[in-house]
């Protein structure tokens, strides 16, 4: 068991990074401007759910091959990108969503289930974030304190946690503006431009980015 002081050391590392700007924020805040506090919320729980993931592969060593093999690499961030410009797209068609009645609680839970898919490939085709945590964790890992593998699930536990508490604030908080949206019909279809534009921009991003 890693000590107490490591713990909060780590704790607090990653409560600046969650705050720090990057692409999961300003998705978390868009959708939950658009769409409201649930699809925020499910949008956060798609992300972090995506963690998972990226934490058992860097635990298993899997994480590895994406910093070695540039095949593997570039072949897992054309697919992010290009997910990435399948959203822009459909943020850009869409315009004003209101429904009513029993349609729109279907329509909501359709909607909540795709945003948690959504959340969940975005996080996992990143394979920059696979190498931010084979580059991060390990410097908090301490042979001396068990298994290496099983402080970095530990330590991938707490991030996640911490980028799960990070982005609901963010989701009641943008859900505000949302409010405001639901209203405005034409602010509403501006924001899906907004979100479009972000969404390209983070494909552009991923696509150009080196390892």
């Amino acid at each position: 068991m890693l000590p107490l002081d490591t713990l909060v050391t780590f704790a607090t590392a990653s409560l600046l990074l969650a705050l720090a700007p990057g692409p999961d924020n300003v998705f978390v805040l868009t959708q939950s401007a658009l769409q409201g506090k649930s699809a925020g919320m499910m949008v956060t729980l798609g992300l972090c759910t995506g963690l998972i993931g990226h934490t058992v592969a860097v635990a298993l060593g899997v994480a590895v091959l994406f910093q070695t093999s540039i095949l593997a690499f570039t072949l897992l961030k054309m697919v992010g990108a290009a997910y990435l410009v399948y959203l822009a797209w459909q943020a850009f068609r869409a315009g004003a969503t209101t429904v009513a009645g029993e349609e729109e609680g279907q329509h909501q839970a359709r909607s909540l289930a795709q945003l948690y898919r959504r959340g969940i490939l975005m996080n996992i085709t990143n394979p920059k974030v696979s190498i931010f945590f084979l580059a991060f964790l390990p410097q908090f890992t301490n042979p001396n304190y068990g298994k290496v593998s099983g402080q970095m699930i530990l330590l991938g536990g707490i991030f996640m946690l911490v980028a799960l508490i990070v982005f609901l604030v963010i989701a009641m908080l943008a859900s505000t503006l949302g409010r405001w949206l639901n209203r405005s019909p034409r602010a509403q279809q501006v924001m899906n431009r907004i979100s479009s534009v972000v969404f390209l921009g983070l494909a552009i991003k991923l696509a150009i980015t080196e390892r």
